[in-house]
């Protein structure tokens, strides 16, 4: 039974009133010590005793036999107190007569030893004294010994620590003088190699440079030579190789005419029978291109090829064409197509749209931007294109909210991926949120011109569509941090901004925290974004692309800390064009840590120099850098000749280069180079005199650069049709060239040199006056550059030419 020693005060009261203890008592203890043979009889019939003589004279043995009871003096009113936990405690004689024992053994122990101490007196105190005093000196002894020992172990310690240190210094200096003598030997050996491989290096360039001179002199003596053969090096030889193109097998030949426009494959088809039925092959009609003829080719003949290779095309591009609605029907032939692209069609409807869509229910990707379509042709998306995957409705402003609507009809558009609302400013919110319920599976999302486009638009996307990957919102001024807050439900992967001033560092923040496999990061002329933006940027681990193209705040700090990171092995492509405020100290740090880093733009960081533009050599997978606007001049040119992988170099605006830089001998791997207005023949202040680029640089650049593809020359007013003539002869895969505003080249060169070229730029205008000099070159002054007024206008007279259209 449990104690009561902690039951309720009322319980315990209970069993003290009814002298329940006692009689449990007498009961137990009379069948303990009677045992009998029926003891709920017994039981029975020792109750009713109890219940005759009184609860009052109620003794424990009561129960028990007179023969049989055990003479034990009572100490306690009940033994049942104990069990029942309601006495203090329970005194026996056994346990009284050990408790008297105990004590008085231990006052004899006690009064005995007082006794002893007292009585009995000390033997040989002398003795015991002497021995006390004998191991008091032995250890006040060693004491001293064990303190003096510790004072010459700290002194023997810290002696042996400056002789380690002494020892240290001395071989470090040794070491030090050694690594003197011998940097001082490998620069000496250094400085000669070097200076001799640049002397052979000069030697060889002088000796190419006299071989180009005398090849052009030996040209210039010949007959004169048709534009159009003077330039071939068969024409050189004197004779054409003969070269049947229809043995060469028939994938190569696909694969040759595969870079042909329509035209020239039509052109091609002309030329012999064989020729005809190479231009036949179904692979090569598999995608036509009408965009590129649109100014000369017919209805009629649209309609025929698209009758004869019906089965064949796979897509369809008619970009800017304009069209009959008759033409346009004929599409619907194509029951295998693709790709349409029907793009800036005037003449595009919603009629044309319906036979398009009946016929063509394979369609993938359609480009419906910039045409008049309405909500008729929302309502045929969904119902006869359900794959549809690429969509572009850009500045196609007549469908409305109700259109978008309209998507989520029969099957649905839920296989789209891309989609482009770019200047479709009538889109509301609920617009947006009829998109939502539509195409739950787009991942790249493209909304650019879009001035209505606010945060409120992008939480009613991103509430459904969760799948987006890519964003793109240029022009967009009203987007805020708030919107990438909603994207956080997204794995974005790539964002693009350009123009906006609401966005923050608080942005870059969310970016960190919720898109960890970001890679693609174009920010541009975004003002409010500073160092701290960098700072959240540098845990990215997939980032490499990262554009901050004019944001003005951004400074060595923020890059210092973003190249800190982990981020820095993985970037390919960094842009901080008008980033003022990087100095040489940035250059240093990207040239330690980006050992990937391909494209590399800081155009206009006029605090770079020369000190800083000789770590870019160090980054040895740079393979494009534009350094325009800032102050490199021709030592820093000379230095940047170093790298061996540099493809594409820009240096518009760098008054300190002069014709000397370009003479460098080592840019000859150079695919492109931009000297472009304002050009680097600019004076550097009216006082000054400075060699500026002539004839003579753009000699020694077609000597030297013969894989250039790309060359803008646009406001280098000193180079005449001489420069041309070297172009032809040394710059054989040039492809690209721009001559805005040199007025020295004739117009009649410029148009043989176009028949050479895929593009070309030609005016032969002055400079204007914003340029800052005249035709001649010569600065202008402050009276001269006027401003314009508010009802003049510009008017800028271009002549382009191009290879295609040389032949049309």
């Amino acid at each position: 039974m449990a104690s009561l020693r902690t039951a309720d005060s009322r319980l315990r009261s209970y069993f003290k009133e009814n002298y329940i203890p006692q009689v449990c008592e007498a009961l137990l203890c009379g069948l303990l010590i009677t045992c009998p043979e029926d003891p709920l009889k017994y039981l029975q019939k020792m109750i009713i005793t109890i219940m005759e003589s009184g609860l009052e004279s109620l003794l424990w043995d009561m129960c028990i036999d007179p023969s049989m009871k055990p003479k034990i003096r009572r100490l306690s009113e009940t033994y049942m107190e104990q069990l029942f936990g309601l006495d203090d405690q329970l005194m026996t004689p056994e346990l009284m007569i050990k408790a008297c024992t105990f004590y008085t053994g231990h006052l004899v122990k006690t009064h005995f030893c007082i006794w002893r101490d007292i009585a009995i007196p000390l033997i040989n105190e002398e003795n015991i004294l002497a021995e006390k005093m004998e191991k008091a000196i032995e250890y006040d002894n060693f004491r001293l010994q064990k303190y003096v020992f510790r004072l010459w172990h700290s002194y023997a310690a810290g002696q042996k620590k400056l002789l380690t240190e002494a020892l240290l210094r001395i071989r470090k200096m040794c070491h030090h003088y050694k690594l003197i003598i011998t940097l001082t030997k490998w620069r000496d050996k250094a400085r000669y190699e070097y200076k001799k491989r640049e002397d052979e290096l000069m030697l060889k360039h002088e000796l190419q440079l006299r071989k180009w001179r005398s090849k052009v002199k030996v040209a210039a003596k010949e007959e004169p030579i048709p534009p159009e053969h003077s330039l071939s090096k068969a024409s050189l030889l004197g004779g054409i190789p003969e070269c049947d193109i229809s043995l060469l097998p028939e994938r190569a030949v696909s694969q040759i005419f595969y870079y042909l426009t329509l035209r020239e494959l039509v052109i091609c088809g002309q030329v012999c029978h064989s020729w005809m039925l190479m231009t036949q092959a179904s692979s090569l009609w598999n995608s036509i291109d009408f965009s590129k003829v649109k100014n000369i080719i017919t209805d009629k003949y649209i309609v025929s090829t698209l009758q004869r290779w019906r089965l064949n095309v796979l897509r369809l591009n008619f970009r800017g064409c304009l069209l009959r609605s008759k033409t346009l029907r004929s599409v619907s032939l194509c029951r295998n197509l693709q790709e349409l692209n029907v793009s800036d069609c005037p003449t595009l409807t919603d009629e044309s749209m319906r036979y398009i869509s009946e016929g063509c229910a394979g369609v993938l990707y359609l480009n419906l931007s910039n045409t008049t379509i309405t909500n008729r042709t929302m309502r045929l998306l969904p119902r006869y294109f359900p794959n549809l995957q690429n969509l572009s409705l850009a500045y196609c402003r007549k469908f409305t909210d109700k259109g978008l609507r309209y998507l989520n009809l029969g099957n649905g558009c839920h296989k789209l991926i891309y989609l482009d609302l770019s200047g479709c400013t009538q889109i509301s919110v609920q617009g947006f949120r009829n998109i939502a319920n539509s195409c739950t599976g787009i991942m790249h999302l493209t909304i650019n011109d879009m001035p209505t486009l606010t945060d409120n638009c992008v939480k009613a996307l991103a509430e459904k569509c969760t799948r987006i990957t890519s964003i793109v919102f240029i022009g967009a001024p009203h987007i805020s941090d708030c919107a990438f807050k909603a994207l956080s439900t997204c794995n974005l992967r790539k964002i693009r901004f350009e123009g906006n001033k609401r966005i923050t560092d608080a942005c870059f923040k969310y970016i960190h925290k919720n898109y960890p496999n970001i890679n693609h990061i174009y920010m541009v002329d975004c003002k409010r974004i500073t160092d701290g933006s960098l700072m959240s940027l540098s845990p990215l681990k997939q980032l490499t692309v990262l554009n901050l193209a004019n944001c003005i705040r951004i400074g060595d700090v923020g890059l210092k800390q973003f190249l800190d990171g982990p981020v820095s092995t993985r970037i390919r492509e960094l842009n901080l064009s008008n980033c003022i405020h990087l100095s040489d100290a940035s250059i240093v740090k990207l040239s330690e840590r980006c050992s990937n880093l391909n494209y590399l733009s800081l155009r206009n960081c006029e605090y770079l120099t020369d000190l800083g533009i000789e770590h870019i050599v160090y980054i040895f997978s740079l393979v494009s850098v534009d350094l325009s606007g800032t102050n490199i001049s021709n030592e820093g040119l000379m230095s940047l000749s170093r790298h061996k992988k540099l493809k594409e170099l820009s240096l518009s605006e760098c008054y300190k280069i002069t014709d000397v830089g370009i003479q460098v001998p080592r840019l000859t791997l150079l695919g492109k180079v931009f000297f472009s207005v304002p050009p680097p023949a600019q004076l550097l202040s009216p006082k000054r005199d400075e060699t500026k680029i002539t004839d003579s640089a753009m000699e020694m650049l077609s000597a030297k650069c013969h894989y250039l593809h790309i060359l803008d020359i646009s406001g280098c007013v000193l180079l005449t049709d001489q420069m041309l003539e070297d172009l032809q002869m040394g710059c054989k895969q040039l492809r690209i060239l721009k001559m805005q505003y040199c007025r020295l080249i004739s117009k009649e060169a410029a148009r043989r040199m176009s028949s050479m070229v895929q593009q070309q730029e030609y005016n032969p205008n002055d400079p204007p006056l914003w340029f800052g000099y005249d035709y001649e070159g010569k600065p202008l002054t402050k009276q001269e550059i006027t401003p314009l007024k508010e009802d003049e206008e510009i008017t800028v007279t271009d002549s382009i030419y191009s290879g295609e259209e040389e032949v049309v």
